[in-house]
């Protein structure tokens, strides 16, 4: 009986053993790449859900604000609802309500002559639109945010009205000052 000869060619399957440093860089790459697979997730994930969480403060307490905020709108505000309050303007407030009908956006500022001309600009008039003894925002939404506009005061005002959905805005300016003219704004939309 004849044994069958192996041949001499090497197996190619057949690996050599795994030495101790090799062994041990291939777990540590795998370690790595489990921890980069499921760590950076996860963090991201903290991460988002902290940002939710503090995004979700901030419109409570904004939703919860029942008067005027001593701080600007925020861009997209003034954007939504047309009122471009000019860059450097003083005692910037602001307070927003919302309705299934309507929203508004109640805006207090103090500018220079110049900033008036500029925001009167951003609404779409001019300062000729203002009519001087006019007070053109009305008693109910003065109250809401607690404006009272006395008689003692040189007032002007105008009612820049568009068709829905732009916004529609009454503007009373405090000109005894026509140097840092005091403008009061409620910007009306209906979505």
């Amino acid at each position: 009986m004849t044994v069958p000869r192996q041949s001499a060619a090497p197996d190619e399957n057949f690996r050599p053993p795994e030495d101790r440093r090799h062994m041990i860089r291939r777990r540590w790459l795998t370690a790595i790449i489990i921890v980069l697979l499921v760590g950076v997730p996860a963090g991201y994930l903290v991460v988002s859900a902290e940002q939710s969480r503090d995004s979700g403060r901030d419109k409570e307490a904004e939703s919860s604000a029942s008067g005027l905020r001593d701080t600007w709108p925020s861009q997209m505000k003034r954007r939504v609802f047309g009122v471009p309050i000019p860059p450097k303007s003083k005692g910037v407030a602001y307070y927003e309500t919302s309705n299934w009908k309507t929203s508004r956006l109640f805006v207090q500022f103090r500018t220079t002559s110049a900033g008036l001309d500029l925001f009167l600009e951003g609404v779409g008039i001019n300062r000729a639109a203002l009519k001087n003894g006019e007070i053109t925002i009305g008693g109910r939404d003065a109250d809401t945010v607690g404006w009272k506009f006395p008689p003692s005061r040189d007032w002007a005002g105008a009612s820049h009205t568009q068709k829905d959905p732009l916004p529609s805005q009454d503007i009373t300016v405090d000109m005894t000052r026509t140097d840092r003219p005091k403008v009061y704004v409620v910007s009306t939309t209906t979505p």
